[in-house]
């Protein structure tokens, strides 16, 4: 009995100081993060990375929805003209899309990003680069 307790005291301790601990800052989160991505997506193309996570929300038809929340086309989007435009709202997240590029490299943003701005409609030129996204974060 005397182990249970102690063992529970210790997981109590142990929980008030995670929360009184300071919030990580964004650049270690940041890395952490997208080393998580790498190894849960590993060498993944543009392609397979946009089916596994980005088509949640945007349909695999890249046209969007609506219903519990609202998830604009990428499909024929002119937003999606300039590669900076979409690489900074995977990157920093923009209304209700999530920051999701803290979980990318560099280069599966970029990979990501040119997949929708040359599929679904889209002929967009000039390709995104891990160098451009690097910059943005």
């Amino acid at each position: 009995m005397k182990k249970l307790i102690l063992s529970m005291a210790l997981i109590g301790a142990s929980s008030v100081a995670q929360a009184q601990a300071p919030a990580r800052p964004a650049a270690a989160a940041s890395a952490g993060d997208a080393a998580f991505g790498a190894r849960m997506l590993g060498e993944a193309s543009g392609e397979q990375i946009f089916t596994r996570v980005c088509a949640a929300c945007h349909m695999s038809d890249a046209k969007g929805a609506e219903g519990a929340g609202r998830y604009p086309a990428l499909a024929g989007n002119p937003k999606l003209a300039i590669g900076a435009y979409p690489a900074m709202v995977v990157v920093k997240g923009l209304n209700g899309m999530p920051p999701i590029g803290t979980m990318l490299t560099d280069q599966q943003v970029a990979d990501v990003v040119n997949y929708v701005r040359s599929h679904f409609g889209n002929k967009f030129k000039g390709a995104v680069k891990a160098e451009d996204v690097k910059a943005m974060r």
